[in-house]
């Protein structure tokens, strides 16, 4: 069959091959516009979008309905497409002096397709965004969002890239973590929008937590562009993104687990016999006890049964202080400091502060360094990144590496990849691995390899998976007296000035495979960057030079960089040396293409041990013995394609293996993916429109929540199957008492003369009286105020436990597969019966509370606003939380605490001294 499918690609092309010569003729239709447009004046080039929108405009006018919206968007979008292309290319050349190349079109093409552009590095990714952003945002209907892995990529494109939307008369506003809600929803109001995944997600949970549609400020999803698609849908896609705030569980029971790890024995199985008190499984990553394990954990806990339901929250730590002890180490996944336990990101090596492990294992690790615990939070509102994406109607992406994930890009997203070729050929030559036996003579020879490049002048990029590793090369280097950069991963700006001089000759780089990204290393320099630097060296800030400072600088960088460039490229051009292959092959094909940007030659070569984590736990035993047939000596490296091909063996099940976990997360979260859209709904429902007196006090038949909770009320205590004398009156009337404040036997209701339904109508009747009399003393103003806020403040209450009771039914839920029943449809099928009993619950809650209302005084809507309850603390963790803003520590905790009412920006501040609060106290804030 593959030899089949072989044939039928050399005979047809593959599919990539046939789209990208569907698209010729439209790059042609590009091409053909450009000198007609070269004539035009700035002006004239602009007048293009007001053109352009009403075109759109007229067509989308005629439409019926949202689907009929959507074909014919689509289909006048196509028609405008190359026109729209050629306006964006020529406004690029006057604005930042960049003309996109023919694949860089043919990239903007597959974006507006939704589809993923997998484009090389140096490809220049950023500008091809500009053409599906200006086009999309023609229909007027916002939700145009360019999405980037951290808040300096952000802003830089927001702000480099946003030169050409506006020149063309469009609006760009950029996300940042430090921004009020104020200036969120200016952001979101304008065409296009650039932030991080992080915080368009939690823009989007918090808008579904808010009281007032006013304070809202996402608008709409309608088409989203994925910078580095690969990091932000799949890498970081395994964390939810969590709105938390404190639960009040005690602590000490996990410094109780923790002592008696110490005391237990590691064991092994043996032909089915299980040895010592617990088994560790490195390439599963799993620790259990055994049943020996079991007993003396009770011993030494001094409990009978580990196993019965009051010791289950033991038990559970128990398991939690094991993994802890046997699968986290210091220095490797995690790091402390200043009595903190840090998580370190397995594909970034960034330390990811404010971040925190879930379900109780983060505070294992900390009972297991000594330092303080942190209570565990509760979930208030959590979304994956996953499903968040699949909110935007159109979702794109680009990265420079997709291919080997497209599997999971198309069941996952339904996203189609398209590899885009070079605008210039790769010259890059990629060597074979080396392997050595063990760590020691691995690090020597990529410090001998180093120091070979340093000392003939050819840039060297040394890329490590650890901040661990980075640190002991950087060591090794010193006592050589080799000068080199270290990304630490602490400041992004920092680190794009690192990387973009990484081309220099003689430049010694060292990073985690990832830092960096955004940033094209050019050879010999980049001029832009050393003009900045000399200004700062002459004490000016870059940024208020004037033209005379600027182009003065400027010059003398670039001749420097055309010096050096060209005897870089004489000396072979970028080296990336790996030190150790990762899990993913995605992120070593990223580490290479670094190199061999534009037809720039260059080389790459991975040195690996026998000792590195990939080899032992997965490709250990066959790979072993290859090499004692091959004769390996020590400190002598072997070159073998077999031992390269079981490697990317080794990776690609490894590949398959986070896919997995990756799916199985998206199973569960799609149950509660449908639950979430159904109370944020309704939310939003309660938001748009504020009257809802029919919806909870509405007359049969189209009886309101009220009418049908009496009425279940009524069937369920004074059964109509049943004679009147066997009616439970007495628990009828306490039931009616409670929730409607209603005194049946005052009111004079006869229960032996009326039937089941008389009496529905007859209290009903009163009800109405008693409400309209109360609506009459609040004001009805007031009241449907009330109802609204007394809604939304039941259903936050109700979601925040479903969310608590979903946790607690995910952990156990795995038990039933002893059943042989499928855990997930036991799950699917249990959290319903929940989400049920939840409804009816808010129902219930939301009359008894609206009948017990005691009118004190008439209070304005406005002042009932600030009488809502205090939240508490809240805590937002996301993926790669490490990402923080430009010259911002590396993910400071996003831990919003307020004591006071919040002043506007553009409020009078409460000081007194008559300036507005953001040039006065606030411009501290």
């Amino acid at each position: 069959m593959a030899s089949f499918d072989k044939f039928l690609t050399k005979v047809f092309g593959s599919s990539n091959q046939r789209f990208l010569k569907s698209v010729q003729p439209i790059i042609a239709q590009i091409n053909e516009l450009e000198p007609a447009l070269k004539k035009l004046s700035d002006d004239e080039l602009r007048a293009r979008t007001a053109v352009f929108k009403e075109r759109v405009a007229r067509v989308v006018a005629d439409a019926n309905d949202k689907e009929e919206r959507k074909r014919l968007e689509r289909q006048i979008l196509d028609e405008l497409l190359p026109e729209a292309f050629a306006t964006v290319r020529e406004a690029s050349v006057r604005t930042t002096g960049m003309r996109h190349f023919d694949v860089q079109l043919i990239g903007g093409l597959v974006l507006h397709q939704g589809k993923i552009a997998e484009m090389r590095t140096g490809e220049g990714k950023t500008l091809v965004a500009t053409l599906p952003a200006y086009l999309n945002a023609l229909t007027g209907r916002g939700g145009v969002h360019i999405v980037t892995v951290n808040d300096y990529l952000a802003s830089r494109d927001a702000e480099w890239m946003g030169q050409i939307h506006r020149f063309l008369g469009l609006e760009v506003g950029c996300i940042q973590n430090d921004m009020d809600d104020f200036e969120r929803q200016t952001a979101y109001a304008a065409d296009i929008t650039y932030g991080t995944n992080n915080e368009f997600g939690f823009d989007y949970l918090r808008d579904n937590m808010k009281f007032d549609l006013a304070t809202c400020v996402q608008r709409g999803y309608y088409f989203a562009i994925v910078d580095e698609v690969d990091s932000i849908l799949i890498d970081e896609a395994r964390t939810p993104l969590i709105i938390s705030g404190p639960s009040d569980e005690a602590t000490d029971k996990y410094y109780k687990a923790d002592a008696i790890i110490p005391q237990l024995r590691k064991g092994e199985e043996i032909d089915g016999v299980k040895t010592g008190d617990y088994l560790v499984d490195e390439k599963a990553h799993t620790a259990v006890l055994t049943e020996e394990g079991v007993d003396k954990a009770e011993r030494l806990l001094g409990v009978g049964n580990l196993y019965d339901p009051s010791n289950m929250e033991l038990l559970h730590c128990v398991e939690q202080a094991l993994k802890a002890h046997t699968l986290y180490r210091l220095d490797h996944q995690y790091v402390v400091q200043d009595g903190e336990v840090i998580i370190v990101d397995d594909f970034t090596g960034r330390l990811m502060k404010g971040r925190r492990w879930s379900d109780g294992l983060h505070q294992a690790v900390e009972a297991k360094e000594g330092v303080k615990i942190e209570k565990e939070n509760q979930t208030l509102a959590t979304i994956t990144l996953q499903n968040y994406f699949r909110l935007y109607e159109k979702l794109s992406g680009m990265t420079g590496t997709a291919e080997t994930e497209a599997a999971e890009f198309h069941s996952t997203y339904k996203l189609d990849v398209v590899v885009v070729p070079t605008n210039m050929p790769m010259v890059r030559t990629d060597f074979s691995d080396v392997i050595y036996r063990t760590l020691p003579e691995k690090w020597d020879a990529v410090v001998e390899e180093i120091k070979e490049c340093y000392e003939k002048g050819q840039p060297a990029l040394v890329g490590t998976v650890s901040v661990e590793n980075s640190e002991l090369i950087a060591r090794r280097l010193l006592r050589e007296a080799v000068p080199h950069n270290v990304l630490n991963a602490k400041y992004h700006e920092r680190e794009a000035e690192i990387v973009a001089q990484a081309g220099r000759k003689g430049a010694v780089t060292i990073a985690t495979n990832m830092a960096g990204r955004g940033t094209d290393i050019l050879l010999g320099g980049n001029p832009d960057f050393m003009a900045r630097e000399f200004l700062k060296e002459d004490e000016i800030d870059p940024d208020e030079a004037t033209d005379e400072q600027w182009s003065g600088v400027f010059a003398r960088a670039k001749r420097i960089v055309e010096a050096e460039h060209e005897e870089v490229i004489r000396l072979g051009g970028l080296y990336i040396i790996g030190t150790e292959r990762h899990e993913s092959r995605r992120i070593d094909n990223q580490l290479r293409g670094r190199s061999g940007r534009q037809g720039d030659p260059g080389a790459s070569r991975f040195f690996l041990s026998l000792e590195d984590d990939l080899m032992r736990i997965f490709a250990g035993d066959k790979v072993k013995a290859l090499m004692q047939r091959l004769g390996m000596e020590k400190g002598v490296a072997i070159e073998s394609k077999m031992v390269s091909k079981r490697i990317a063996a080794a990776q690609k099940s490894v590949e398959g293996r986070n896919f997995e976990a990756r799916k199985h997360l998206l199973e569960y979260d799609d149950v509660m993916n449908k639950q979430r859209e159904t109370i944020y709904g309704l939310r939003r429902q309660l938001m748009e429109q504020p009257d809802q007196r029919d919806y909870l006090m509405g007359d049969p038949p189209k009886a309101g929540v009220a009418y049908d909770l009496l009425s279940d009320l009524t069937i369920r205590y004074l059964n109509p199957d049943v004679a009147p004398d066997d009616w439970d009156t007495e628990n009828y009337k306490i039931q009616i008492k409670t929730i409607y404040d209603f005194d049946a036997f005052a009111e004079g209701i006869d229960f032996l003369n009326l039937t089941t339904q008389e009496i529905t109508d007859a209290i009903w009747e009163k009800l109405k009286v008693k409400y309209a009399e109360k609506e009459q003393q609040i004001g009805p103003e007031a009241m449907r105020t009330y109802e609204r806020i007394i809604m939304l403040n039941i259903i936050d209450a109700q979601w925040k436990d479903h969310l608590l009771s979903l946790d607690h039914l995910k952990q156990g839920i795995g038990l039933v597969g002893y059943g042989q029943k499928d855990p997930l449809v036991e799950y699917k099928k249990q959290s319903f019966d929940m989400f049920q009993e939840m409804l009816d619950r808010i129902d219930t809650t939301t009359i008894r509370s609206l009948f017990n209302l005691q009118v004190v005084e008439e209070q304005p809507p406005e002042a009932l606003r600030q009488r809502r309850r205090p939240r508490s603390p809240l805590t937002f963790t996301g993926p790669n939380q490490g990402a923080a803003a430009a010259g911002e520590e590396a993910g400071k905790v996003r831990t919003v605490v307020r004591d006071q009412p919040k002043v506007g920006r553009n409020e009078p501040c409460p000081c007194g001294s008559g300036k507005k609060y953001k040039k006065c106290h606030g411009a501290a804030v």
